[in-house]
């Protein structure tokens, strides 16, 4: 038989029901939302082709320990799993207090690791050497939590020299801080999460969960003008990507303000 087609599944319920043809292909499944607003919105935001904001957000592992900390250190070994020995876990500044200052003795020699001591948000300095760094550590970027559930995303522009431990994840590798403050913007943006939210199902905000919120340029020659509110920001990105009134709306109605 034909496959059977449910239209009145109560999605609040928490039940679905499935059934399976084996004689039929009818393709991937695709994306589901029960708001036919997101839906749409998606579905032509998708049409524009854009390049996926995921391609800017580096993973979360960015940041290692290097061998030369072990070999200057020897001390230091075994404070660590075996696994995990190159690690700069959340915790890494209480395994390793000897190693992290609370001010750069040597600008040039150290860089500083953005994370967590206890409950407070703090920015340590090590030496340069004793971390693998990726290309993006003297530029400026944005960094936000590795995981949250509150809907507070983007919450620190990142200067040069700052990397960050497993707590968090950056984004975008920019030459002038302009950039990195349109790009924070951009991400607390209703309409950026709200495609956040297509594929973000738990506190996490890893790489992947960005493929639906479209990149933007974040330069002087962007068609968004950065300089405005997020609030006006929003409003330009509506406009920008055909946004009816009815889903205005619905999107100003489920995502609260930051």
């Amino acid at each position: 038989k034909s496959l059977d087609v449910f239209s009145n599944v109560d999605v609040k319920g928490g039940i679905a029901i499935t059934m399976w043809n084996e004689t039929e292909n009818c393709g991937p499944i695709g994306f589901f939302s029960p708001y036919p607003e997101v839906r749409n919105i998606l579905r032509r935001v998708q049409s524009y082709n854009p390049q996926s904001f995921s391609d800017f957000v580096y993973p979360r592992d960015l940041y290692k320990l290097t061998e030369k900390l072990y070999d200057e250190n020897p001390w230091a070994e075994g404070r660590q799993s075996h696994g995990h020995r190159l690690d700069i876990g959340s915790s890494i500044f209480e395994i390793f207090p000897e190693l992290f200052f609370d001010s750069a003795p040597n600008e040039k020699e150290y860089i500083g690791l953005y994370g967590l001591l206890g409950r407070d948000r703090v920015t340590k300095w090590i030496k340069r050497d004793y971390v693998k760094l990726p290309d993006n550590i003297d530029k400026f970027k944005v960094l936000v939590p590795k995981s949250n559930g509150s809907g507070a995303i983007g919450e620190v522009l990142s200067t040069p020299v700052i990397g960050h431990t497993l707590t968090f994840l950056s984004i975008g590798s920019f030459e002038e801080a302009p950039y990195a403050e349109a790009c924070l913007k951009y991400i607390k943006t209703r309409f950026a999460r709200l495609l956040l939210g297509t594929l973000k199902v738990t506190q996490d905000n890893p790489k992947d969960t960005w493929a639906n919120v479209p990149l933007q340029d974040f330069t002087e020659n962007s068609d968004i003008d950065w300089s405005k509110s997020v609030e006006e920001i929003d409003a330009q990105l509506y406009k920008k990507y055909g946004l009816s009134e009815d889903e205005i709306a619905f999107i100003e109605s489920m995502i609260k303000p930051m």
